[in-house]
This record gives C-alpha cells, sequence and structure tokens, in this order.
C-alpha cells in the first residue's frame, strides 16, 4: 500500500452520535515501514493510529501483529484503536475470536452483531500490575493540576496500574474540583515521559460503586485530554481489583470535558486480564 492509502478512520465507545474517541485503522500494513506508519499517524492527526502489520492463524483464530502510534511516537498498546480495528475486522470478515499481538503482550478479543448490525467488541487485557505511586511523584502530579493530597478521596489511594500502558490513577473526592481542575500539558508531559507514563495519566471521581467519571490527560501523545482510554479503563479495572473494590462490573464515562462523551464497560474477573467493552463506527 501507499502512504494514507487504506486508512480508515473509526470512532470507539461513543456514547453519544458525536462522541466516542476517533482512531486511524490500517487494516493490511505489512509493507509500510516504522518511519511510514509514524508519518501516518500525523498525517491521521488523531491520538492514535493502528496497524495490522502481519497474520498468522493458529486453532481457527487469526491472530494479528499490531502496533500503534501516536502522533510523537510509538506506544505499546492502545485500547481504543484496539476496539476500532476489531470493528473494522468484523465488518470485512464476520463477528468472532481474534488475538492482537501488541508490543505489551498479546489481547484477545472478541466481536459480536447485534439484530441492528452494530458490532460491539470486548478485549481481555494483558496481566495487569498494581504498584504503589511514589508520594513525592504523586505531590509533583498534583501540584501541576492545581490539586493537593487533600483533594484525594481517602477511600481509594493513588497508585500506578498497567494493563497494556502504565497509568497513574488518582481519584478527587470532589466533583466540581474533579470538572474544574487545569493543566499546562508542556509541564505534565514532562512528567509523563520522565515517569514512562506514555498512556494517559487517569484522574477519576467515583459518581457511584459502579460508576466513574474519568479525565485521562495525554500531553505525551499532542493530545491534551483523550477522549476515551481502553487501557486506562483496563488499568482502572485492575487498579480497583487490587483495592478490593466490591464492583465487578463498572462503567467509566469519559470525553465530557473535550466534548466527545464517551462510555467503557469494563468487568473485572477475580483474576487474570481486565476486560472491556464498547463499538465503533465508521467516520465519514
Amino acid at each position: 500500500m501507499t502512504e494514507n492509502s487504506g486508512v480508515l478512520r473509526y470512532s470507539a465507545f461513543a456514547a453519544t452520535p458525536d462522541g466516542g474517541n476517533p482512531a486511524g485503522v490500517v487494516l493490511d500494513g505489512s509493507d509500510l515501514s516504522d518511519e511510514q506508519m509514524q508519518r501516518i499517524a500525523v498525517d491521521v492527526g488523531f491520538s492514535e493510529t493502528a496497524f495490522l502489520v502481519a497474520r498468522t492463524d493458529g486453532d481457527g483464530v487469526p491472530r494479528y501483529r499490531a502496533r500503534y502510534w501516536s502522533p510523537a511516537a510509538e506506544v505499546p498498546f492502545c485500547g481504543h484503536a484496539t476496539v476500532a480495528t476489531a470493528v473494522a475486522l468484523a465488518e470485512r470478515d464476520g463477528p468472532g475470536d481474534v488475538v492482537f499481538d501488541t508490543n505489551a503482550g498479546a489481547v484477545t478479543l472478541r466481536s459480536t452483531v447485534d439484530r441492528d448490525g452494530a458490532v460491539t467488541v470486548s478485549f481481555t487485557s494483558v496481566e495487569p500490575q498494581v504498584r504503589d505511586l511514589d508520594s513525592d511523584v504523586l505531590d509533583r502530579f498534583l501540584a501541576l493540576l492545581g490539586l493537593t493530597p487533600a483533594d484525594l478521596d481517602e477511600r481509594f489511594p493513588a497508585k500506578e496500574s498497567f494493563a497494556g500502558n502504565w497509568h497513574p490513577i488518582v481519584v478527587l473526592r470532589d466533583r466540581e474540583l474533579f470538572d474544574q481542575f487545569r493543566f499546562s500539558p508542556a509541564e505534565v508531559a514532562a512528567l509523563m515521559r520522565e515517569q514512562g507514563w506514555f498512556g494517559t495519566s487517569t484522574v477519576l471521581h467515583a459518581a457511584s460503586t459502579a460508576d466513574f467519571d474519568a479525565r485521562n490527560l495525554f500531553p505525551v501523545g499532542r493530545i491534551t485530554e483523550d477522549p476515551a482510554t481502553g487501557s486506562a479503563a483496563a488499568s482502572v479495572g485492575a487498579y480497583l481489583r487490587d483495592l478490593g473494590h466490591p464492583a465487578t462490573t463498572v462503567r467509566i464515562h469519559q470525553g465530557a470535558h473535550v466534548h466527545r462523551p464517551s462510555l467503557l464497560t469494563v468487568t473485572i474477573p477475580p483474576t487474570g486480564g481486565i476486560e472491556v467493552s464498547g463499538g465503533a463506527f465508521l467516520l465519514t
């Protein structure tokens, strides 16, 4: 293929017709170099573009090598671009199971189609990890958002969580403060690069036991805030499991602050990868 030919544009996890997180999708990137993939991601201009660069079938299940590029650099994994790509495959080849081999590990996906023809995709993350967030790093991060440790919800201690990318996760107790905090993208991006947070920085507010509002800061990808973040949703599930949170299914409401309402459903099993579900539609 030539550069920019065969690039599809989808919006994933949309809660409204004008919502969701746009992603570029290239179903056949086998002939593209790293430099070409990077240029395509820049030209597309979304937070990430996914490229399927090879296919091998084992046990009757299609298996693809998947790579993800932001306009700035390659990233190990991107949840919303994964869902968008799986929807594109289901629309082309029919629903079913598929495996993506990503730089973060193997991700298993299942697509289904309802009676109206809408495709829903569920992916199971790689084995997650959760660790304490260094208190000095936490203080620096909060200060960049104009916040202090006193603004955190004491039920949810700050952590770092991994389900494809490492994400810092903080939960604010006050909804108004959650809506109003501001930050300098350049300063937050510098801290994120320093800490190896190449996904998003996740700020939550607990609306209920099973509903969380999310703002995912993504200045390292040249996006101030991400409308919907599948890898962060999986990391939130791992984080909640680590805390012993009682809900086994949670809904993450994201994107309102960038006028692209999104909804991600997270299923939290007792062990293993976290499942994230949603759909995507082709942008015209």
